[in-house]
């Protein structure tokens, strides 16, 4: 007897349909599973049955063959351990599932029954949605909340093999888990921080904003303790509100590598990542014997802050060019190509010199010239020709630290940045793959960054004495349409082309 039971799994980050056949065959007890499974699903027949009988039910003395189709796509996870035993407990006949092509089966059992969360439930769930034959999808319980942000499907947590049978042998409800989405935005998204608390920088937090409104790259230099690090960490509280859409592209990577907190089904606030400069280039691009999302994806549709630029190992640097200009890591294996998200503010911070205090009005500075053009060699042209907003923080004076008034607050500036990004949305809302100006092609850039007459002739006047690459002018101009967007322009006057030229002179100014 054969049955067949839905589930699904994950390939990088996007989920898709598995059927999982069970054929009960007469022969001597065996029990094999085919369609290209990894260990840990080869490994599941020990599982299921300990399960199935410490659930008390009879496990068939028969020959058991389990299909995992299509047979093609690699397996991997314990995922399969609960659809497995459900199939062979259907082909046995303790009951019918007449509509097994509706319902979908997710779970790792352990030995006495109960279900374990998994890790993929959201792009499972997603891909469950987009099937639209699917009409209710059987999960652990611990993951139900997390399913559940997916509209258009049922979603039903089951806490152990005993629970989903008698679900299915309708001698128990099911209970359909919702969540409430409006609740979960409404979550705080700043994490306790505020722009305001940063005293003075003024320079350094119109640079802030300007990167928030157009999606720009920034590089913070200046010596040890003017506040790089304090203002980095705080330009997520500025970004724009996370929409949904964005909120599900994000959890769906946080999903897929096991780092969504329990208490989190979706991810409201943009994230932040932080990598040590000891970080591998494949903990910060992805990769490794089964590919997985790296550091650059984790910080999709968020920030990465790479503090201490120049301790980076160059190699590391040189494979994050590919994604700061295309937004994707595409990883090629002899079996399999991935693709993982990567479209994320890149910030920066570094000192002007090994020693630190170049520059610095308290303490001399030890380094040689050679000592500061090898720091500086470690970072390559083409990188920082990358990062669109160069900006030197100076150290903060003693009165401006003994300031009792307060700065704009980070919701003041976020206001402005959404109204600059409505104006981007509107701007690239017939066009696929653009979502502010920094993401702008050549094209783009000739059609919405004219300039002219003393505007043009100022920027032209930068590029002769700046020595600024073709992708350097390109960044000025993206940079100007942006700062017109904070200021409500249709056009691009010389103000903003005067102070988009300032961001760029601090790469080329000691040269």
């Amino acid at each position: 007897m054969i049955a067949t039971v839905l589930t699904a799994a994950v390939n990088g980050v996007e989920g898709h349909i598995v059927e999982v056949e069970v054929d009960l065959a007469q022969g001597l007890p065996f029990f094999s599973t085919v369609g290209l499974p990894e260990g840990a699903v080869r490994e599941s027949k020990d599982r299921v049955k300990a399960a199935i009988k410490n659930c008390g039910y009879d496990f068939p003395a028969r020959r058991i063959t389990v299909n995992l189709a299509p047979a093609a796509v690699r397996k991997a996870g314990a995922g399969y351990d609960l659809p497995i035993a459900i199939g062979i407990l259907a082909a046995s006949g303790l009951f019918q599932m007449d509509d097994c092509r509706q319902q979908l089966v997710v779970g790792e059992l352990s030995l006495d029954g109960t279900v374990r969360p998994v890790r993929g439930i959201l792009p499972m769930a997603l891909a469950a949605r987009d099937s639209e034959a699917v009409e209710r999808f059987f999960v652990p319980a611990a993951n139900a909340g997390e399913a559940a942000v997916v509209e258009g499907i049922d979603i039903v947590g089951v806490e152990s093999l005993s629970h989903l049978v008698e679900i299915l042998c309708r001698i128990r409800k099911p209970r359909i888990t919702r969540v409430e989405i409006d609740e979960l935005f409404q979550r705080s998204r700043s994490g306790g921080v505020d722009l305001a608390e940063v005293r003075g920088q003024e320079h350094a937090k119109r640079a802030l904003e300007i990167g928030a409104a157009g999606g720009h790259n920034i590089l913070l230099s200046g010596v040890p303790g003017t506040g790089k690090t304090m203002l980095a960490r705080r330009l997520g509280t500025i970004l724009p509100d996370l929409g949904l859409e964005e909120a599900l592209e994000t959890t769906k990577i946080y999903s897929t590598t096991g780092l969504l907190p329990e208490d989190t089904p979706l991810m409201v606030s943009r994230p932040f990542r932080a990598p040590h400069h000891t970080i591998s280039d494949a903990g910060l691009i992805g990769g490794g014997q089964t590919p997985r999302p790296g550091e650059v994806s984790l910080a999709h549709n968020g920030v990465l802050f790479l503090d201490e630029l120049p301790e980076f190992r160059k190699h590391v640097l040189e494979v994050m060019r590919q994604p700061l200009e295309d937004g994707i890591v595409t990883i090629a294996r002899a079996a399999n190509t991935l693709q993982f998200p990567a479209r994320f503010m890149l910030v920066a911070a570094m000192n002007p010199c090994p020693c630190g205090y170049m520059g610095d009005f308290k303490r001399p500075c030890s380094c040689s010239p050679a000592q500061i053009r090898r720091y500086r060699s470690r970072l390559s042209g083409p990188l920082l020709d990358r990062i669109d907003l160069h900006v030197e923080v100076p150290p903060v004076r003693v009165e401006e630290l003994e300031e009792t008034a307060e700065g704009e607050s980070s919701a003041v500036v976020r206001r402005r940045v959404n109204r600059a990004r409505l104006i981007q949305r509107r701007r690239f809302d017939s066009l696929g793959g653009v979502f502010c100006n920094a993401g702008m092609g050549a094209r783009l850039v000739r059609e919405y960054c004219l300039v002219g007459g003393e505007s043009s002739r100022l920027l032209r006047r930068a590029v002769e004495q700046l020595g600024l690459s073709a992708r350097a002018y390109t960044r000025i101009l993206k940079i100007a349409r942006t700062i017109a967007d904070l200021d409500d322009s249709p056009d691009i006057a010389t103000p903003h082309i005067a102070e988009a030229i300032q961001y760029r002179r601090m790469q080329y100014g000691d040269q």
